[in-house]
């Protein structure tokens, strides 16, 4: 029996493994789940844990914040002995956070074959902590799980042979078509009064937009300029709170409505009933391009170009005024939803498949 040991730490770790966990598999196969604690805040991790039906983790490593290196430290001190006590035949490991560099250099140094789930994507902007962790982990894995033709060309780009590289998907698409009639069901925007009203929907929380005071100055004015004329929620993420907090700029934010996280279905549900999402996040621009809902990425590149060739996703700068420019270009129009290639709700099988060296048959 193929033993499979998931490490995971972070709110978009937990998307692409849920379906890997329930993945059927074309041979006997165990599941170990490591959640090294990355995300230690309840509604970043434990919510989302129960919405997407999460086991509980086989392993907690609880190692919490830090900066990138003692984060990854601890990770990878904490991780060694986890990996002794199960012996898995893989180390699975999914997108692009701290956890995943961190288990891929324990299970290489061990000698344990490592798979990168969501291999491939780039965004070419070397100042973002998470393309060195994704370039790093490609060139650790033993197999490169990617989510489609574009990853497979980075890869080949990077001096990946093409026997380390499987497409299979997105396995983030995979989550959201099997919740998303779930998602709907709970009807949030009724419950927020707004089941007629168009709104917009906010998260930021990379560096680059929230540590520096004048570029999230900038941001919150289009958001306050923004909810002069529909309701914009802002989705806090703990960070972002924190600098709103130091920066001041709470009060600037006017009639803008702040939200505490919310998890996965929550989140859904706003979102597939939003006329715009504003956003810094990679995994909202997945998810906007499959349901259809125009998006503005607020920064000057992304990982999922795909998104950009689908025209459901544009990227804006940091600044009030570009923001707003690309708000007005949107208009009142929405966009098709779009599926690229393997983005079909079967990649975690595809990928399961190969972890267990079959060709999957979809």
């Amino acid at each position: 029996m193929t033993r499979l040991l998931h490490v995971v730490g972070a709110r978009p770790n937990f998307m692409k493994v849920a379906p890997m966990l329930r993945a059927p598999a074309p041979a006997p196969v165990t599941h170990v789940l490591v959640h090294t604690g990355q995300h230690y805040d309840v509604s970043m991790s434990d919510a989302f844990f129960r919405d997407l039906a999460l086991p509980a983790p086989d392993a907690h490593l609880g190692v919490g914040s830090g900066s990138h290196a003692t984060q990854t430290g601890r990770i990878m001190m904490a991780l060694e002995p986890v990996l002794d006590a199960h012996a898995p035949d893989w180390v699975v490991v999914y997108g692009d956070v701290n956890s995943t560099l961190a288990a891929a250099l324990v299970a290489q140094k061990r000698g344990t074959r490592v798979a990168h789930v969501e291999a491939g994507v780039r965004s070419f902007d070397r100042t973002m902590p998470e393309e060195t962790n994704r370039v790093l982990t490609d060139q650790l894995a033993d197999l490169c799980l990617t989510p489609g033709p574009l990853a497979d060309a980075n890869l080949r780009r990077e001096g990946i042979p093409d026997e380390r590289i499987r497409a299979v998907g997105n396995v983030m698409v995979d989550t959201l078509l099997a919740l998303r009639s779930r998602a709907t069901a709970l009807d949030a925007p009724a419950r927020l009064g707004l089941s007629d009203t168009p709104y917009v929907i906010a998260t930021f929380h990379r560096a680059g937009n929230v540590d520096d005071a004048a570029t999230l100055c900038e941001i919150v004015a289009a958001l306050a300029r923004l909810a002069t004329s529909m309701p914009v929620l802002l989705l806090l993420h703990p960070r972002t709170r924190a600098r709103l907090t130091s920066f001041g700029l709470l009060g600037a934010l006017g009639d803008v409505r702040l939200m505490e996280p919310v998890g996965y279905l929550e989140t859904v549900g706003l979102v597939e009933r939003a006329r715009l999402v504003l956003t810094d996040s990679g995994g909202l621009q997945v998810e906007t391009c499959v349901l259809g809902v125009p998006c503005l990425t607020v920064r000057s590149t992304t990982e999922w170009t795909e998104t950009l060739a689908a025209g459901t996703n544009r990227l804006v700068a940091p600044n009030a005024s570009a923001i707003l420019a690309g708000v007005a270009a949107i208009g009142t129009a929405g966009v098709p939803p779009s599926r690229p290639p393997l983005w079909d709700g079967h990649a975690a099988q595809r990928a399961v498949a190969a972890l267990l060296g079959v060709s999957s048959t979809r």
